[in-house]
């Protein structure tokens, strides 16, 4: 507020000693002429004012020019991470242990891969199998892939065909599969 007020004085000072100091044939001028005058003076007391202030700012390093904000990117500090040395642990030794080899066929003893129509299956070839297989989804009972492993779809397969036609006494026999998968097979 006071700077303010101190420049409103400066300029009012100002005006009133220009307009003291014109000469006398100025007043004899007109009343337009005379306002026109009065007007450039305030006009250069206040320009002065705002050029004296600007140069005040420069001085103190304050610019009245907009500046975009520029991105100055952090410096990345490392700091070394503080080591711990690991605690010791004696490697314990494992017996290597042997097991069997996995086989292609199923290993239950119990079930349907132990009944004489999984046996017999599994005796022919792979050839033979997926002959077999094939032969009984062409008749409509076998919906799985032509793979030649004897599995649940095969053996219900097996069953139902020959429920449908000799009974499922005669696969229920070792000798009787055979049968079954050889009237299949020619």
């Amino acid at each position: 507020m006071l700077p303010m007020i101190r420049k409103t004085a400066t300029a009012a000072i100002a005006a009133l000693s220009l307009a003291t100091a014109l000469p006398a044939p100025a007043h004899a001028w007109g009343e337009k002429e005379q306002n026109a005058l009065a007007a450039l003076a305030v006009a250069g007391v206040v320009g002065t004012l705002i050029y004296k202030d600007q140069q005040r700012k420069r001085a103190a390093g304050v610019s009245r020019q907009y500046v975009a904000p520029r991105y100055q990117e952090p410096t990345p500090v490392y700091r070394q991470p503080a080591y711990q040395q690991p605690a010791y642990q004696q490697p314990a030794y494992q017996q290597p242990s042997y097991q069997e080899p996995a086989r292609y066929q199923p290993t239950e003893t119990s079930g349907i891969y132990a009944t004489p129509a999984a046996r017999a299956f599994n005796s022919y070839t792979l050839q033979e199998r997926r002959r077999i297989q094939s032969r009984l989804s062409g008749a409509g009972y076998y919906h799985g892939g032509i793979d030649g492993a004897f599995g649940p779809m095969t053996y219900r397969a097996i069953m139902a065909i020959a429920g449908d036609s000799t009974g499922t006494d005669q696969v229920s026999t070792m000798r009787g599969a055979f049968e079954f998968y050889d009237t299949l097979l020619g």
